[in-house]
Order: C-alpha cells, then structure tokens, then sequence
C-alpha cells in the first residue's frame, strides 16, 4: 500500500502565539474588559514577568534552556508565584505546542488513584507530538498536590519512574509536609517563600499605573501590610477597594477588609494598659459594636503592638503565650464575651507583672 508524505495537521488547532499570553491555567483566555480578574490579567506569561525569586526563577530557566529539566517541586504559601512560574515555563518550552504537551490537574480535579492509574499514565505514555529538531518532553502539571490521597501519590511515584525520559513531572503545594518522602526525593524542591514587600509595591505600582488608579502613599502601605507577602490577595483587595472607593487610601482599605485599623488599635491597646477591667470592656465592646470588628482579628493585630512595647522578656513571653491561648479558644467558636474578659485579664496581670518588676 503507497504511503502518502504529506505533513499531519496534528497542531492546526493549537493557539497561534500571540494567544499563548491570554492562556491561563489551562482555562479559556480571560477577556481584558473591565469585568476581568486581575489576578489574571496581570499573571506573569513568560519567566522574565515573575515579581521574585530571581534565584529561583534563573535557576529554572537555565535548566530550561540546556535541556536539563528536572522534576520539579514547588511549594510555599498561597499567592507566591508557583504556578506562574512552572506555566512561564511550559510556554517557554512548548510555544504554539503549549496545550498538546501539558496536562494540567487541579485540586478541584478527580485526582484519586484512578486518575493516576488511567489519565495521568495515559498521557505519560503518549508519544510527544513534537516536530522541532528533538523532541520535547510533555508536563505534567499537578497544582495543589497536598490534597492527592496518599495511595494516588504511591501510585504517582511509580508512573514518575517510568515515564521519566518523555515526561517530565511539577508538583505544587503549599504544606510539603502532605507530600510523601517518596516524591519528594524524586524532584527537585524549590520553597516560594512569601514575597518581599518592595516586590509587591513594585508590582502593584504597575498594576496602578496600567489601570489608571487614584492610590496614595498610605493607600499602597496598607496594601502591602494587608497583603502579607500574597500577590493574589493584595490584587484582590486592590480591584475590590477599586470598585468601592474611586479614592483608594489607607482608610478605604481597612473598610473594604474589615480589618481594624492602626489608630483603633493603637487605642485599643491604651484601653487595655492603663483602664481598669470594667472600664476597658465597656470601651472595647462599644468599638467592636461600632466598627463591625471580630474579637479575633483585634487580638492578632495587639499582638504584633505587643512586640512594639518595651516590657521585660518573661513579661512578653508570659504576654504572648495567653494572647495565643485566647486566640486558639476563639477558633473553636468560644464566647467572644468570655474571651474578651480574658484578654482585659492578661493584659492587667501584665500590668501588674510590670509595675512589680519596676519597683
């Protein structure tokens, strides 16, 4: 039988590479209109994008670049640039190939041991559709692998084995402790810690100037502090103040968070310090009234003021360990009454530690 040499239309229906930028997370291209997410809107599209961890991201793409990927781990918390970073990479090694050659997993997905056992060895044992001058390994993208059941992982760390020289496998996930030692040893681990606070301002910045916002100087601090090194959250509570305020200060941030403000809880400590018992309930349940605040959140933001205080070690020490107590009962529904009257408590019998230590 005569074989035809013709060329197989294999990628005619792979994005053309001015729509690589759009692809987000294996999900349809996200529109640019104002209804869009900024979070996706502006996510990193090449390694040269990613906000931190140089040391990191150079790493990565120098290994791409010679050919010499490893498997990859990469974990830290949320909102630190480990997704973006192994998706720069696909479109990086892939280009217009990108959605033939990645087979992306998310913990919304079906990942029990079937999937691992059908899906996953499936495209593993596929033969790369590459037409380049060597052929490409696939990806295996797997995000939020702490949420696989543990025998899905026993079952992934064999396909791993096998398929090493086609596939090359990421895995992402925020507690590395849920991921057994037998993947662990088999990939390369990279930690995203939390991002420095001059790398969200700077990214935030750009996200201002494209969007044409009105944000001044304590606007962008609050930001920053809210955020907690999270690029997700700080963009997400950047386009929500946005939609509340036209005018984004320090102000319109905490209202839009609910977080208690500095200056409620600068008073809110001088209430416990220096008022007695009775007094300091009634001001401190009148605020939490008045301002819509959460027991909870007050108690976290007066220990990070606690630190601030000078006091002696054992005082702090003894200080700290009941806020985290108090903290702890609250996180089991306690009665924010109760725990209210405990706070006041702690902080008179600080006082009383301090004035004995004085005289």
């Amino acid at each position: 039988m005569a074989e035809t040499s013709s060329p197989m239309e294999i990628d005619a229906a792979a994005p053309p590479p001015t729509a690589l930028g759009k692809v987000n997370k294996g999900k349809a291209p996200v529109s640019d209109g104002k209804s869009a997410p900024w979070v996706e809107k502006y996510r990193p599209q090449s390694l040269a994008d990613v906000a931190a961890h140089r040391d990191i991201v150079d790493t990565i793409d120098r290994l791409t670049s010679e050919n010499r990927l490893p498997h990859l781990l990469l974990y830290g918390p949320p909102g630190t640039g480990k997704t973006s970073t192994i998706l720069a990479v696909a479109r990086k090694l892939y280009g217009s190939q990108y959605q033939n050659m990645i087979l992306e997993l998310n913990a919304s997905d079906d990942r029990g041991i079937d999937v691992v056992r059908q899906q996953i060895q499936d495209f593993a044992s596929a033969r790369s559709l590459s037409f380049g001058a060597r052929p490409s390994v696939k990806l295996v993208l797997l995000d939020e692998a702490d949420a696989m059941t543990k025998d899905a992982q026993f079952a992934l760390r064999r396909v791993i084995e096998k398929h090493t020289k086609s596939t090359r496998f990421a895995l992402i996930c925020n507690n590395i402790n849920k991921i057994i030692p037998a993947l662990q040893s088999r990939c390369t681990r990279f930690r995203f810690a939390p991002l420095d606070a001059a790398h969200v301002r700077e990214r935030l910045q750009h996200v201002i100037q494209s969007e044409g916002l009105d944000v001044d100087d304590s606007g962008l601090t609050s930001l920053v502090r809210l955020s907690n090194g999270d690029m997700r959250k700080a963009l997400n509570i950047l386009q929500s103040t946005h939609m509340a305020s036209q005018h984004i200060d320090e102000e319109a941030v905490y209202l839009c968070t609910g977080n208690p403000m500095p200056k409620d809880i600068e008073q809110i400590t001088y209430w416990l310090l220096n008022e007695t018992f009775s007094d300091g309930f009634r001001y401190i349940s009148d605020i939490k009234v008045r301002k819509g605040l959460a027991l909870v959140d007050i108690i976290r933001e007066v220990t990070m003021f606690v630190f601030k205080i000078e006091m002696p070690s054992d005082v702090r020490v003894k200080l700290i360990n009941d806020l985290a107590d108090i903290e702890y009962r609250l996180s089991f529904a306690s009665n924010d009454k109760l725990q209210l009257g405990a706070l006041i408590a702690t902080f008179t019998n600080a006082r009383s530690a301090l004035v004995s230590a004085v005289c």
